[in-house]
């Protein structure tokens, strides 16, 4: 993850909620106060975002260490300690918060992540994310999504074409659409199509894309498509995939199973602060 971009998201959230002072914390207790205090699991999980801990804190204090008991993607148990953290009372106080919501949030996400995972069980078919993010938190989920065991689709509009079903209503066919993407894009960009119908599998393997996705299939008709497809274009599925169902996807032969719930739908995990 980007420590330059996590700083600026973070200096963005104390602002926000700190503003120009945390006038409680500031009228109960002196500059010169010093404690400790503990992160502590309060359920069972994967963590992600510790460096959170320790480059918040910085921000807020330099005097503020950080000592670490998990790392990214460690599973961690109800009542485990993640992080002691120790200086001067008031920035431990004031940062609180936004601490925990950023590190419960990608936590969640690297749990739910590792439950598909797991639930999957595939040798071969791998976990993607979406775009279907909270803004302004992409590369913290998506990061968060690695962590579970997961991958990382593209992270915009501008680092890879998909060309969906509105595009295509637009231009008119999937040939018409691929064929203007290539003639106007280098060699280094890949080229996704979206299709719902065998004969769009079809057509877009012969188009020459790169990565075709079936859209809200069945598992049987996945199979079916995957045969038309030759080995060099990677298939990816998405759409009415769920925790209960993703079983039913293992053996289908697709390359990637792309899940917005990773990140739309995910629970943060329980986490708190405790004096010690």
């Amino acid at each position: 993850m980007n420590e330059v971009k996590l700083t600026e998201l973070l200096k963005q959230f104390f602002l926000e909620d700190i503003g120009d002072r945390d006038i409680t914390s500031e009228t109960i207790f002196s500059a010169t106060d010093t404690g400790s205090a503990m992160f502590v699991a309060k359920e069972d999980g994967i963590i992600a975002g510790v460096c959170v801990i320790e480059i918040g804190y910085k921000l807020l204090h330099e005097a503020i260490t950080c000592e670490l008991y998990k790392q990214d993607g460690e599973r961690v148990k109800k009542g485990e300690t993640i992080a002691v953290v120790s200086g001067p009372i008031v920035p431990i106080l004031s940062g609180e918060r936004v601490i925990l919501n950023v590190l419960q949030r990608m936590s969640g996400i690297a749990t739910l992540t590792n439950e598909a995972v797991r639930a999957l069980n595939s040798d071969h078919t791998r976990i993607c994310d979406t775009r279907k993010t909270t803004p302004g938190l992409r590369m913290l989920e998506k990061y968060a999504v690695t962590c579970g065991g997961g991958y990382n689709h593209r992270f915009g509009l501008y680092d890879g074409v998909m060309i969906k079903d509105n595009h295509i209503a637009f231009c008119g066919s999937i040939a018409k659409a691929v064929e203007r993407v290539r003639s106007k894009l280098g060699h280094m960009v890949k080229i996704e199509v979206e299709t719902e119908t065998k004969q769009q599998v079809i057509e877009a393997v012969e188009a020459g894309a790169d990565v075709i996705m079936f859209d809200n299939r069945t598992p049987d008709e996945i199979r079916e498509f995957v045969q038309l497809v030759p080995s060099s274009i990677v298939t990816e599925v998405s759409g009415g995939i769920t925790l209960e169902n993703i079983s039913n996807y293992r053996d289908t032969g697709v390359d990637y199973i792309s899940l917005g719930m990773l990140t739309h739908s995910a629970k943060a995990l329980d986490i708190s602060l405790n004096v010690q």
